[in-house]
């Protein structure tokens, strides 16, 4: 197993621990308080443990190699969790808005208990999601790893409904304020489903072969444009697939030369996208040109 795949690994377990740990957390704290944007914060968190666990499923599945029925590899695994994961999430996230809007809309004053719990809770929540996020940074820019860094990303959305339920315990406790653990909810439920379908458009794309980002090409293509020995290169062509993205190239070499010197431009060139670009894979064709005489 090499060193990159071993720390996403470690990232993987890391969140899935986490996410379990703040999972059984807010069990007992939604038992405790009754509160709705606790129960959100709740929905939140058991979701991000099938995120983990699917990303964690995703990270080694993905790391496997190339084999006779899969020639490009397994990283579209990704992709498929992600889209699965994002329509759980949205479906989730319209029942938490329909439940608060629901109790929002209820003449019946609904009473919170337990705050200081619930918001002691939240404060737990909020140390261990900040010190995941700043583990996974730290192997996502080591690795380059898109799942790391997409996994760190939405813990730190995370973060909106766990400091929301404490401002809504807060107001409940110090004010009486309880609707605004409605509004919170359904704020929460809002930015979840909003997440949802970003995440799912994503996946979406990768699944249809979307390109790469439009810098990331232009930088490919700049490599390839300056690189000593090419004198030309067209059909640049790249698409998604999970972590990786795939780079098609055909450049144009000097014809009069020998084929070692051919595969020595094409090795060099290759292996400099790789350096700029780790989570690529790189094909490239060799074109011949002669002079005109």
């Amino acid at each position: 197993m090499s060193e990159q795949t071993r720390l996403n690994r470690r990232a993987g377990l890391a969140s899935v621990a986490v996410a379990g740990l703040l999972v059984i957390a807010k069990l007992w704290a939604l038992a405790v308080t009754g509160s709705l944007s606790v129960g959100a914060s709740l929905t939140d968190s058991s979701l991000d443990l099938m995120v983990s666990l699917g990303g964690l499923a995703a990270i080694a599945y993905a790391a496997r190699p190339p084999d006779e029925d899969h020639a490009y590899g397994h990283t579209s695994a990704e992709d498929l969790a992600a889209l699965a994961q994002s329509a759980f999430i949205l479906v989730s996230g319209v029942v938490i808005l329909f439940a608060a809007v629901g109790r929002l809309m209820d003449p019946t004053k609904s009473e919170l208990a337990s705050e200081a719990a619930g918001i002691a809770v939240m404060l737990l929540s909020i140390v261990l999601t900040l010190a995941l996020v700043w583990y996974q940074r730290r192997v996502a820019s080591r690795t380059g790893n898109k799942v790391v860094a997409a996994d760190s990303l939405h813990y730190v959305g995370d973060l909106v409904p766990n400091i929301g339920a404490i401002v809504s315990l807060l107001a409940a406790r110090q004010l009486g304020l309880t609707p605004i653990d409605s509004v919170v909810a359904i704020g929460a439920a809002l930015f979840m489903m909003y997440g949802a379908v970003k995440i799912g458009k994503s996946a979406m794309d990768a699944l249809m072969d979307r390109k790469a980002p439009d810098e990331e090409i232009a930088g490919i293509a700049e490599i390839a444009g300056t690189y000593p020995g090419v004198l030309g290169f067209h059909d640049l062509k790249t698409r998604m697939a999970g972590s990786r993205t795939f780079v098609t190239i055909h450049i144009e070499l000097d014809g009069q030369q020998s084929l070692y010197d051919a595969h020595e431009i094409s090795a060099g060139l290759r292996a400099k996208i790789l350096s700029e670009y780790p989570h690529t894979d790189v094909m490239i064709h060799k074109d011949v040109w002669f002079p005109p005489k």
